[in-house]
């Protein structure tokens, strides 16, 4: 099994047991392969959910430009939804899956067909 592969079955059992959800694993690899090379590095690994300029910067470079949503105050309100599912105490809210519940969130799955 390689990293990115012990990386994935890390973010699943995060959403099974933190998020409470049944990851669809095709749409979580995808999701991990577009954060690219983020995810093998400790600090881009992880969403910094108190800070607002690293909310600003998931808003912009992935909710508008990559799943394409047009700005608006339901962008900050996913955002802040996903984590608060995630569990404001918990340290290590992993990008991918963040992202990945806002793919789901958004309904905008398409993007990684």
């Amino acid at each position: 099994m390689g990293k990115r592969d012990e990386l994935i079955a890390k973010y699943a059992d995060d959403l099974k047991n933190k998020c409470g959800m049944e990851p669809d694993m095709d749409l979580l690899t995808k999701v991990t392969i577009g954060c690219g090379p983020a995810i093998y590095d400790a600090d881009a690994s992880t969403v910094a959910a108190t800070q607002e300029g690293e909310l600003e910067t998931v808003k912009e470079n992935f909710l508008i430009k990559k799943l394409g949503l047009s700005d608006g105050p339901e962008l900050m309100e996913a955002i802040n939804k996903v984590i608060d599912t995630y569990g404001q105490s918990e340290r290590n809210k992993y990008r991918a899956v963040v992202y990945y519940m806002l793919t789901k969130h958004f309904g905008k799955e398409s993007v990684y067909g």
